[in-house]
């Protein structure tokens, strides 16, 4: 089933459905909904440059973000074939940059800490 619409209102009531095979509609009651745009990780163009699991994801070292390429760190939904969320793409995002700049820093192209 495919979500066609919702009434227009400030709650949500109902979901109106459609089953893309038969083409047949109705409306389900719900008071919230989840929406996720896409299951398609958007890693064309890096393929064939790092290490792509079976289904497109970036393989990353586990525990950390760095990817097959020395120097290459990866996070959220490229890498993040469970979760997928925003939430958790702001997270390993974070976790991508201190990867990076100790790497940087380790290859001597950041000054050390205050």
């Amino acid at each position: 089933l495919a979500a066609a619409a919702a009434e227009e209102r400030s709650t949500l009531t109902r979901v109106r459905v459609k089953n893309v095979k038969t083409g047949a509609t109705s409306e389900i009651p719900a008071s919230a909904a989840f929406v996720a745009i896409g299951h398609d990780p958007n890693t064309k163009m890096v393929k064939g440059q790092v290490d792509l699991d079976s289904n497109g994801y970036i393989v990353v070292k586990p525990g950390s973000s760095r990817t097959s390429v020395e120097g290459v760190f990866a996070s959220g939904d490229v890498a993040d074939h469970v979760y997928r969320q925003a939430i958790t793409s702001a997270g390993t995002g974070a976790m991508a940059a201190l990867d990076a700049e100790r790497w940087l820093s380790e290859q001597g192209f950041c000054s050390p800490a205050a």
